[in-house]
């Protein structure tokens, strides 16, 4: 019974987020084959946006793992609540990015060592992105509010929407417009709103179980305190996330286009088994939620260990693909020789990255349910040091590349590890830390 509640969330939450690398891939192929330039500047333009999206994911989980919870307790109001705020926290997030993009742009250029051989094609490409941004943010307080109702399905619907939408407008944009770098980012705006009118018609069929809800009970202070609790400690792990995925990016630059452009073609091999091993880990986090919520400790803690198991299963796969396949994989994303070259010699060491790195995306799913904050972000800054320390050690045993790339491999060890142990240190106990 638990092994098919988790498939029946994890599976749509496996082809929606596959779905989602198709984009990049599909991108970063159109690009690829253009120039190292465009490729170097999309690369550079999709990781600001990551860094920039990605830490206000907490939007996502946050109310990902309070729904959840609300909805075990059976606890209406709290849930519509939850919901609300949510979304009007989004819109306030967004409009900040909409007014200084240039600013922001200019910084980011600074720190991530955006050379001039491709700034102006990053900047071009950022200009227009940014305007996804209230986009973005709404989708992910959607999102976690479906996961939150055990609901895998609409998130699916919704992604596969604007996923199959970028795609079609990129190629069109780029293959017939001749639009160049702008191509993919105009595409990229178009989905995003679709996905948004979809998301909020999808939420109104929720309309008999969401409260009305007045502006005096949103403003509840405890209630509120618990909200900016949950969603100021995941800020503060996702912004060690990202600033570690932009510290990557940053390191490689500094290596040249060649360089930066290998490590682009490498991330593919992360991103694709990442957001397949999410969907056990977005599964985890809307059953754990709920049966934490519900105080079911014997299926929370089955809930916990067969999540676990499916992500082991599920990285296996991963790594035995990419040890037979990895070198055609890289022939789909590019045809320069110097850069395929270089990123073969690493694929021995990317099919092992799924055996390293499940146990982060799993945990991460279960502590998101428990909303246990605190000690996610705990691990996320403990490995993240770690991972700084030891790119700079490992440069003086290995080549530059090899030197980053294990590194990196690494930070998601011991984020996995450092929750592992919390984890059988506290047990239930950590939702209440």
């Amino acid at each position: 019974m638990m092994n098919r509640k988790i498939l029946r969330l994890a599976l749509p939450n496996i082809l929606s987020n596959i779905s989602v690398p198709l984009i990049s891939s599909v991108d970063t192929a159109l690009m690829g084959h253009l120039s190292a330039a465009h490729l170097a500047a999309l690369g550079i333009g999709g990781m600001l946006f990551m860094f920039l999206y990605s830490s206000f994911g907490f939007l996502r989980m946050g109310t990902t793992g309070m729904v959840a919870q609300a909805y075990g307790a059976g606890e209406g109001r709290s849930l519509s609540a939850t919901l609300y705020r949510a979304l009007l926290l989004a819109v306030l997030l967004a409009l900040p990015m909409l007014l200084f993009e240039g600013p922001i742009f200019e910084l980011a250029a600074w720190a991530m060592n955006v050379e001039p051989a491709y700034r102006d094609l990053a900047r071009e490409y950022f200009s227009i992105r940014i305007l996804t941004a209230p986009a973005v943010m709404i989708l992910y307080v959607t999102t976690g509010f479906f996961f939150g109702m055990q609901n895998a399905r609409y998130p699916l619907y919704v992604t596969l929407l604007v996923n199959g939408l970028n795609v079609l407008a990129s190629i069109l944009f780029v293959r017939v417009a001749g639009w160049g770098i702008a191509g993919v980012a105009w595409g990229t705006v178009l989905a995003q709103y679709a996905g948004v009118a979809t998301a909020l018609l999808l939420v109104l069929r929720y309309r008999r179980l969401l409260h009305r809800i007045g502006a005096r009970a949103l403003a509840d202070w405890e209630a509120l305190q618990r909200f900016f609790h949950v969603n100021r400690n995941i800020f503060l792990r996702t912004l060690a996330l990202t600033f570690s995925l932009a510290f990557f990016y940053a390191e490689a630059a500094k290596g040249g286009e060649t360089t930066l452009s290998v490590m682009i073609l490498m991330l593919q091999f992360v991103i694709w088994m990442s957001f397949a091993i999410d969907g056990f880990a977005n599964a985890a986090e809307s059953l754990v939620g709920r049966y934490f919520g519900a105080g079911d400790r014997p299926n929370f803690e089955r809930a916990v260990e067969l999540s676990l198991g499916w992500g082991a299963g599920l990285a296996l796969i991963f790594s035995a693909f990419y040890w037979g396949f990895g070198e055609q994989i890289l022939h789909l994303y590019t045809d320069q020789p110097l850069v395929l070259q270089r990123a073969m010699g690493l694929l021995p060491l990317a099919s092992l990255l799924p055996l390293l790195a499940f146990p982060a995306f799993i945990y991460d799913g279960i502590f998101v349910g428990m909303t246990a904050v605190r000690a996610m972000r705990d691990a996320v800054l403990t490995a993240t040091a770690l991972y700084l320390a030891g790119t700079w050690v490992l440069q003086v045993f290995f080549p530059g590349e090899r030197a980053l790339w294990i590194a990196f491999m690494s930070f998601f060890f011991f984020r996995g590890v450092l929750q592992w142990w919390m984890f059988r240190r506290w047990g239930w106990a950590l939702g209440s830390r």
